[in-house]
């Protein structure tokens, strides 16, 4: 199977977002669609992995960004039926690495996935790092 990755938000299939994000994402379960779609509408810049026979989505993920220096990445999330091919590498690639901000200080959460984040560069924060923790 062939997949393509894309940044063209108007290709989103925003039903499997919302199908993925409060179904597989421990992170966000919180949100309602309507959440889904404001932090897609407001992103800096989103990416969507699709199979390229298809055009069926099968991975996202979304950045918030002061456009210019610093980046956060969220929601990144693979399909189950289609993990395990090194879509979430090339989803994180995209996203960091071809996009414009590639030369931006990234910042993120995650629980599981530093292995993945870990090949992107991504490390403890440095002693410049500051977080508050949400309320959710």
């Amino acid at each position: 199977m062939t997949y393509i990755a894309d940044d063209d938000k108007s290709r989103l299939d925003r039903d499997w977002i919302w199908r993925m994000l409060s179904t597989e994402a421990y992170w966000g379960l919180w949100r309602k669609p309507a959440d889904v779609d404001v932090q897609i509408g407001t992103a800096w810049r989103v990416v969507g992995i699709y199979e390229e026979e298809t055009g069926a989505q099968v991975g996202f993920c979304r950045a918030v960004s002061d456009g210019l220096s610093f980046a956060y990445l969220a929601d990144v999330i693979i399909d189950p039926g289609h993990r395990g091919r090194g879509l979430g590498k090339r989803l994180v690639r995209a996203m960091i690495d071809d996009g414009p901000g590639a030369a931006f200080r990234w910042m993120l959460f995650t629980q599981d996935a530093h292995g993945l984040y870990e090949q992107f560069g991504f490390g403890p924060a440095d002693r410049s790092a500051m977080i508050r923790a949400s309320t959710f």
